[in-house]
């Protein structure tokens, strides 16, 4: 299969409860619209297990394993030595594609400041050192944190990976760029409104860029307000890239999973695979 046709959803958490009851289905409506690739990332420490037994119950799961900024706060104190073991178990996991999701998050002013932002660079900067480690990609949480992203990423550089959901400045997306990651762009750039992502995914080489959703979050313009978000969505999502660029959707998908599978080298297994 050309990799033209490889359509991937690099980032989507399919074992949210807003998928307990229809979970199969889901996984089913992502492969009947061309998904060969869902990459499920963990959380917490609670959810390790449960994101790598749901990547292998079905051919194009994908899964990472990480401490989730938000999730930093209520964290036991042995959760990195939890993450670590976790890393060594299932190092020859062919589906654990990534450390992940992890990062920081300033949005939110009761962890941005004081002892919570500690703790989240705490845990961002271990994170980083077990990603290198165990020679891993990262799967990075973005929000209003950019610039203490990459310091971090100077300081430990890691083989690169996905910045997840990216709303930063071109200067700063360039910087991403070089260090060897990819920008994840999903359904906040169908909205007309969202003139920052919309001129990022315009004014960025294409190769810069992977496909996501991040369902049950951040659902498109075409959902109602508030609706569940789902993997397939994906193939719409790529349909409004190609048109924001002036460009054909069999370029955006070649491209896109070129980009995905150059930052995250455990998604070859999707390429050949499904070839």
């Amino acid at each position: 299969m050309p990799l033209d046709t490889m359509l991937f959803d690099t980032h989507c958490h399919l074992d949210a409860a807003e998928f307990d009851h229809d979970r199969v289905q889901v996984i089913a409506r992502a492969q009947a619209a061309g998904v060969k690739a869902l990459v499920i990332p963990a959380v917490e420490v609670a959810n390790f297990e449960s994101v790598r037994v749901l990547a292998h119950s079905f051919a194009q799961g994908f899964y990472a394993l990480g401490i989730h900024p938000m999730y930093v706060e209520r964290a036991a104190p042995d959760a990195l030595a939890q993450l670590r073991e976790a890393l060594l178990q299932h190092r020859a996991d062919p589906k654990l594609i990534a450390v992940g999701e992890i990062g920081l998050d300033f949005f939110i002013p009761e962890i941005a400041q004081g002892e919570p932002r500690a703790k989240q660079e705490l845990f961002y900067e271990a994170q980083l050192k077990l990603a290198l480690e165990f020679e891993l990609p990262v799967l990075l949480h973005v929000r209003r944190s950019q610039d203490t992203l990459l310091k971090y990423l100077r300081r430990h550089r890691v083989r690169g990976g996905i910045a997840h959901a990216f709303n930063g400045s071109l200067q700063q997306a360039q910087q991403f760029v070089e260090l060897g990651f990819a920008l994840g762009i999903g359904g906040a750039m169908t909205f007309e409104r969202a003139l920052q992502i919309r001129r990022l995914a315009t004014e960025l080489d294409l190769s810069a860029l992977v496909l996501e959703t991040d369902a049950p979050d951040i659902s498109p313009a075409w959902l109602a307000k508030g609706a569940r978000n789902e993997p397939h969505e994906v193939l719409q999502i790529a349909h409004t890239l190609a048109e924001l660029r002036g460009c054909s959707f069999e370029e955006v998908i070649k491209v896109t999973a070129e980009s995905a599978w150059r930052v995250c080298p455990g998604l070859a297994i999707a390429v050949h695979s499904f070839r």
